[in-house]
């Protein structure tokens, strides 16, 4: 391999199968350029260097993060040549970590399962181009499928490998809250990993340790509760304006998980603060009443100026496909302009108006990947998703709008998602249920989503749809 990373061999390292058709959606769904992100304006806007924020909360002056983190699991790719699901795109993964860190972006956050395995390996190859102090590398114990002793440190030590370092700066056991606290337990803590985890930071071969969060209040403050013993060097947590008090399923309203570590005075590495995306591809009113209050600025920044603003926070992660969400992204940080009282508040309300519309609390996480039905799951909710924002719901159709909404949705999800990979072929097996972090129920929402478009070829309307679907409800209660 030379030392671009350029002659790798694709077939044997770098190939993924079955995401070929997720990363179209991801496109399909990628908020608008124009109307979300950058004005025409903003684009041709330099994007500053050397003004980047960082956060430090020791006295060593290495240990100074920047306020932008880029997270490492939506790298882009490319098709793979003979047909066979996509490639990542070495080359440009190099030019975005290259562009990140010329831009004062030092951490890089990645995982052992994200881009369905080869995440670390591609964020190695970039990062290993440059000064090993230029960056810091954070990844996980993704144990899930098997925790045993054995698996999760051959799982640890091949981390080093991948990512070619010989210390890992931030180590994450990872998804802390799905299963439970006896899952954690099992993961954790009756295999001896905490302790085994502890002897590497002792070494230094782990410079800090903490955990990522998705769950119960109850496992939340059970693990928490272990800071005497283990002293949690950080922890990674949701927030943004939508979840502070409008947390979805199970997870915990972010303005209690960050109390709680301010608290404790542990560092916040702040995760989904687009919430997938969704916070930068609004309603048109919404994006109408942001824009009032910041004409020049980016939908986006507000979420990320919220994410950024609170003092606790060591880092945001935002999982850059594309160049010019990163350099908007810079723009916002460079440096970063804390959030005033009032427009706190301003946030608070935009997200009571948010909190009306029906979209489904996906993030694009991919969890629950892959469907043993080949089913694109987030590309379906994604759609529909899309579709609610920009009023593409075909709601009466006595409405001279119906017909151009109803042919924009089927069109749309025929486009976004091959027939194949559809929500007509769920059968129900809940096996991605338990994956999701945001507890969703995930077939529910397939097999609804699946009624309201084989009712929309009909010609029937989402009130028409409605009415049908309380109807069952209400049958499915009395049997």
């Amino acid at each position: 391999m030379d030392k671009q990373g350029k002659n790798i061999n694709r077939r044997d390292f770098l190939k993924i199968v079955g995401i070929a058709s997720a990363a179209t959606a991801l496109q399909s769904c990628a908020p608008d350029k124009g109307k979300n992100n950058a004005s025409a304006q903003e684009a041709l806007a330099p994007v500053p260097v050397g003004k980047m924020t960082y956060r430090n909360f020791s006295a060593d002056p290495k240990e100074s993060v920047s306020i932008l983190g880029y997270g490492c699991m939506r790298w882009p790719t490319i098709p793979n040549p003979d047909g066979e699901g996509d490639l990542i795109d070495q080359d440009e993964v190099n030019r975005l970590v290259d562009y990140a860190i010329e831009h004062g972006v030092n951490y890089f956050d990645t995982s052992p399962v994200y881009v369905q395995g080869w995440s670390e390996k591609a964020t190695g190859i970039a990062l290993k181009r440059h000064p090993r102090e230029s960056f810091k590398i954070a990844t996980k114990l993704s144990n899930f499928a098997n925790y045993t002793r054995e698996n999760s440190i051959q799982m640890y030590r091949q981390s080093f490998i991948d990512l070619q370092v010989d210390t890992i700066d931030y180590y994450l056991l990872h998804s802390i809250g799905n299963g439970g606290i006896e899952t954690f337990r099992a993961r954790y803590i009756d295999n001896g990993m905490i302790d085994f985890l502890l002897q590497e930071r002792e070494a230094g071969r782990i410079r800090h340790l903490g955990f990522s969060f998705h769950g119960t209040q109850a496992v939340f403050d059970e693990v928490l509760a272990m800071h005497e013993r283990i002293h949690w060097d950080f922890v990674q947590i949701q927030l943004n304006y939508q979840d502070w008090t409008h947390a979805t399923g199970n997870n915990v309203n972010a303005e209690y998980l960050y109390a709680e570590l301010e608290k404790r005075q542990i560092p916040a590495v702040i995760m989904e603060p687009l919430l997938g995306g969704r916070l930068s591809n609004l309603p048109d009113h919404i994006v109408a009443r942001l824009k009032q209050r910041r004409p020049t600025q980016s939908v986006a920044s507000w979420a990320f100026r919220f994410a950024g603003s609170p003092q606790w926070v060591l880092t945001v992660l935002s999982g850059m496909t594309y160049m010019e969400h990163l350099q908007d992204n810079i723009r916002t940080y460079s440096p970063l302009e804390p959030l005033t009282d009032d427009e706190r508040q301003f946030l608070f309300d935009t997200a009571d108006l948010i909190a009306g519309y029906p979209t489904i609390p996906c993030n694009d996480c991919k969890y629950c990947m892959p469907c043993p039905y080949g089913i694109d799951i987030p590309a379906i909710l994604l759609h529909y998703n899309k579709c609610v924002n920009e009023g593409n719901i075909p709601q009466d159709s006595q409405d001279e709008d119906y017909r151009r909404a109803r042919r924009a949705f089927l069109i749309g999800y025929d486009r976004s998602v091959p027939r194949l990979r559809q929500a007509d072929h769920c059968i129900g097996c809940r096996q991605c249920v338990e994956h999701c972090p945001q507890s969703i129920n995930i077939p529910h929402e397939l097999h609804r989503i699946d009624r309201f478009v084989e009712r929309l070829k009909q010609g029937e309307s989402f009130e028409a749809s409605a009415r049908h679907e309380r109807r069952r409800m209400r049958k499915r209660g009395r049997e």
